[in-house]
């Protein structure tokens, strides 16, 4: 009888976890990661079309069959995606693999940061301005809950990185004006130029805090804040954050690589 009325209780759970998913879901498809240390179930966001449909395709072709999660970083992410980490021998530096085009950053105002994200992995901005993102790499948010000052430490970087880009832009911007009339370019006075224009400029735009409802977010469910409006988010695990707190734990070599492969498959529910 109590084999039974645990069998029966077991059920019941089981039943209500399935609901649980569902109405988090909605009408969206649902898909799963699985790995060696349990399941991921996640949706893909409508407002991303071009990276929703790009990864929809991949999955249909089995794209990521027994590819590895070939970077972990505790408190920040699992990252995967690369065809090179299928079959790659121990302590071989990946990241570089993946389909020969890149996909148009698509950044939603509403959809950032928080844990369980799935976003689309990029080239710097250095030689990646429009910040495109690779055809296949992504990784999934873990990152850290955050308090008050945390958050505040994160906005001062943002708003410095802010500044840095419009220098660089206002500094490119003056140096294409004089090579293409021929002047000879004079850094000692173009230099304070610039960082007035661009100190003007940031002024004009107004320094950037991190709206409520996001904060609100990162103070309790956690995330990485400081990438928000650079990497586009394109979906979110539903069920099985705890499958990323036990990979973003494992051991890791000097390139942030586990030390015992993590294959994955994603598969269409």
């Amino acid at each position: 009888m109590k084999k039974l009325l645990f069998i029966s209780l077991f059920a019941v759970l089981i039943i209500f976890s399935c609901k649980e998913v569902k109405e988090k879901a909605g009408k969206d498809q649902l898909y799963k990661i699985e790995t060696i240390y349990g399941e991921m179930i996640f949706k893909l966001y409508d407002q991303t079309p071009i990276h929703k449909e790009n990864f929809i395709k991949l999955i249909n072709e089995n794209y990521f069959d027994d590819i590895l999660f070939h970077r972990v970083i505790n408190d920040f992410m699992i990252q995967g995606g690369d065809p090179d980490s299928r079959n790659a021998v121990a302590g071989k530096l990946l990241g570089e693999g993946g389909p020969d085009y890149t996909l148009p950053a698509e950044f939603v105002d509403t959809i950032f940061h928080k844990k369980g994200v799935l976003a689309a992995a990029r080239e710097g901005d250095d030689v990646n301005p429009e910040m495109r993102s690779a055809a296949s790499q992504f990784y999934i948010v873990q990152g850290k809950v955050f308090t008050d000052e945390d958050i505040e430490k994160v906005e001062d970087r943002i708003n410095a990185s802010r500044l840095n880009n419009l220098i660089t832009q206002f500094m490119e911007e003056e140096k294409s004006k004089a090579y293409s009339t021929g002047s000879t370019i004079n850094y000692e006075t173009l230099l304070p130029k610039v960082r007035q224009m661009a100190e003007e400029k940031f002024k004009e735009e107004g320094y950037y805090k991190i709206p409520d409802f996001k904060r609100k977010i990162y103070q309790t469910l956690g995330g990485t804040p400081h990438l928000d409006n650079a990497y586009t988010i394109f979906g979110e695990v539903i069920e099985g954050l705890d499958v990323i707190d036990k990979i973003a734990a494992v051991e890791t070599d000097s390139n942030d690589r586990p030390i015992k492969d993590i294959k994955i498959r994603i598969k269409k529910l």
